[in-house]
């Protein structure tokens, strides 16, 4: 027999649906950042919405993406748990199902088994669709068999909104509903839609250095709203370095700031681009 919350869902072309049910915290995040109209402006919710959007994005492409997904730097198993309870502030799901997909990503990148190509299944689904959707729900455990050794990362991923939750309750004691309001609702809103352009706009618009498999691009802009994440073409050409702007001009926030960390013995061993794969397989300028 059907789920009855099956026709509580909007079918996809692809054969996945996005239920309403399900997604419903994903629209109210968006539907509650409009409340900001509704109390008086202060300068310090402004200031916490920004801090706590940069504060997040950096752990989330530090966290999620090149120590959990790519393992580009080494750091102790406490500030493992650190940057993975704070990457998942960011209500993106758990640590070990982001870093599990994202692994399937590059192994099928812009082919028939991507999660996300938008060249081949549109913007929408590439930039939203494939992570409010049915499809994968679950953790591909097959791919981050690495991390989920860890008791203490599994019962984060199975527990995933609770870091979210203590962040929106610790912004509600200290300032109330006007404060939970920027520093959650508006803050997450605007680091989710950051995060998701670099599956969606990093394949679409801007430049090819390396000929890769895929349509990954460097894209300047993107890479200042995700602290380096838009240097894409970059990241599938080498995607173990902890550095994706690979060169002085290319701003990456991200890596300087765990070149920092590391100066305090908090990561260590940041992986670098072999010097030959800087000009290994470049496209003619």
């Amino acid at each position: 027999m059907a789920s009855p919350f099956r026709y509580l869902s909007i079918p996809l072309p692809n054969g996945s649906r996005i239920s309403l049910l399900l997604s419903l915290p994903f629209a109210l995040v968006h539907i509650a950042a409009l409340l900001i109209f509704f109390f008086p402006f202060r300068w310090y919710y402004l200031v916490t919405c920004l801090v706590l959007l940069v504060v997040r994005m950096f752990f989330v492409t530090a966290g999620y993406h090149r120590y959990f997904s790519h393992r580009s730097f080494k750091t102790s198993r406490v500030f493992q748990f650190v940057i993975a309870f704070m990457a998942m502030t960011s209500s993106q799901k758990g640590v070990l199902w982001w870093a599990a997909h994202h692994r399937h990503h590059h192994r099928h990148s812009d082919q028939e088994l991507d999660l996300h190509s938008p060249t081949l299944f549109g913007f929408f689904w590439s930039h939203v669709g494939w992570i409010i959707s049915d499809k994968y729900n679950d953790t591909r455990t097959e791919y981050i068999a690495d991390f989920a050794k860890y008791p203490e990362l599994r019962w984060l991923n199975k527990y995933h909104l609770v870091p979210p939750v203590v962040l929106a309750v610790v912004l509600w004691l200290i300032g109330g509903w006007p404060l939970f309001i920027w520093g959650f609702c508006v803050s997450t809103m605007l680091l989710w839609h950051d995060t998701f352009t670099i599956n969606s706009l990093s394949h679409l618009f801007g430049s090819r250095r390396y000929e890769t498999s895929d349509t990954s691009k460097n894209n300047w802009l993107l890479a200042l709203l995700t602290l380096g994440e838009g240097w894409h073409n970059n990241h599938h050409h080498f995607m173990a370095s902890a550095r994706q702007g690979f060169f002085w001009w290319e701003i990456d926030i991200t890596y300087y700031t765990l070149k920092v960390l590391s100066w305090f013995g908090i990561v260590w061993d940041l992986r670098k681009v072999p010097t030959h794969l800087l000009t290994q397989d470049r496209l003619a300028a």
